[in-house]
């Protein structure tokens, strides 16, 4: 329901301010930009989508190999202690409990294109649990708003973006990244925490946190040492390693188990096809729904009126040129891709405004599509409180990002 309501919203708000730009400004082709981008971005949806096929077969395929070789299962009770306490409603043991670890982990890693087919997978089967096939459940609210969180160690693409642009040290805002998305992700398990009643203050949860954060202490020591020529291409090369270990593990692991891993992965490619298929309304809906609501301008005048308010309380306006992008990333990955860049090449990579680009955009991640694609792929209409839990972890990064960026870059 509440998707509804922000979905009607982007078409109304959209026709207002590109009605008073016609009314009041004579811009005659408003209206022409608007129609413009509803083409634009659905031919865009098809297209992610059809791009997805792919990736949703391939790594549907793997999956399957675990499940039919039990290595998901070893996975679920590895995992059980801490993931019990989190998703307390799913069956100790079930495949879900290895279908998250896997998605969480190739976020952490950056690896979007593996996480997304991985998250789809632990949506399906986090589905065959729900007893309401068209209501969001409390596991399905929690991996969700922990995705969205973004949660990621090495920010890989942003550092390759800002050395495209000439950014002098373009590995600088990875800490500054790390914290913002740690606050993110920290900020979106307790929110869910307190609306499900969920005590995190347990013995696994807390000497899992202990672990991250002893994991967080050795990465930042290490990143120190390294010089900024070598920290990307290292970060793209171990990253690429893990993900082969992967895939190689489990037709291993199936092999060993005396699995017949081809005919497995033919079973779980053929249903990633048909996952893929499925999201497709759901991507054009909301593609075009933010689409509109950029071309009209009225995500110019949001920064706008911020930035009037910020003024009249006295406080330092200057992180206002990178609200756009911090904004954007709740919508649509790409445009704050887009955005991020634009804005780097309005301030220069180095400028203060550049760097909180940067580290805004790696905060968190695109809430909207995320919940989109990822509920629409098991056709759960009803989120309940996924959406204000997951804005709650995203505003939560763009304040922390906010905070940090200042005591590092300003």
């Amino acid at each position: 329901m509440v998707l509804n309501y922000i979905w009607v919203a982007f078409f109304v708000i959209a026709f207002v301010v590109a009605l008073g730009k016609l009314l009041f400004l004579g811009d005659t082709g408003i209206f022409t930009e608007l129609v413009n981008s509803t083409f634009s971005s659905s031919k865009n949806a098809f297209e992610i989508s059809l791009g997805l096929t792919g990736l949703l077969s391939l790594w549907m395929g793997i999956m399957k190999i675990g499940e039919n070789s039990g290595m998901i299962n070893a996975l679920s009770r590895w995992l059980s202690p801490v993931f019990c306490r989190l998703f307390p409603d799913i069956p100790k043991g079930h495949p879900a409990m290895g279908s998250i670890f896997m998605n969480l982990s190739a976020n952490m890693l950056g690896l979007d294109n593996a996480a997304t087919p991985l998250g789809l997978k632990a949506m399906k089967e986090l589905q065959e649990l729900n007893p309401k096939k068209d209501t969001a459940t409390n596991p399905m609210i929690m991996f969700l708003v922990i995705n969205t969180s973004g949660l990621i160690l090495i920010p890989v693409s942003i550092m390759m973006y800002r050395a495209q642009m000439g950014a002098a040290q373009p590995t600088d805002i990875f800490i500054p990244t790390l914290l913002s998305t740690a606050v993110s992700t920290a900020v979106g398990i307790l929110t869910v925490s307190i609306s499900q009643r969920i005590n995190l203050l347990c013995k696994p949860i807390l000497i899992l946190a202990g672990c991250i954060s002893l994991f967080f202490a050795t990465l930042i020591w290490v990143f120190a040492r390294v010089g900024r020529d070598e920290m990307g291409p290292y970060s793209t090369l171990a990253a690429n390693i893990i993900l082969f270990s992967i895939i190689l593990l489990f037709i291993v692991w199936g092999l060993w188990k005396r699995t017949n891993v081809y005919d497995a992965f033919i079973e779980g490619a053929k249903e990633g096809f048909g996952t893929a298929v499925r999201i497709i309304p759901y991507l054009v809906a909301f593609l075009v729904g933010i689409a509109v609501f950029r071309a009209s301008g009225a995500m110019d005048l949001l920064v706008g009126g911020i930035e009037w308010v910020v003024a009249l309380c006295g406080i330092d306006t200057s992180f206002v040129g990178a609200l756009p992008t911090a904004l954007m990333k709740s919508l649509s990955g790409s445009a704050a891709n887009g955005l991020m860049i634009d804005t780097m090449e309005q301030y220069g990579a180095d400028s203060f405004v550049g760097r909180l680009s940067c580290v805004a955009r790696g905060a968190s991640d695109t809430t909207f599509y995320i919940l989109a694609v990822y509920f629409g792929s098991v056709g759960i209409t009803r989120t309940r409180n996924a959406v204000t839990c997951g804005l709650i972890a995203d505003l939560s990064g763009i304040l922390a990002a906010i905070f940090i960026s200042y005591l590092f870059f300003y």
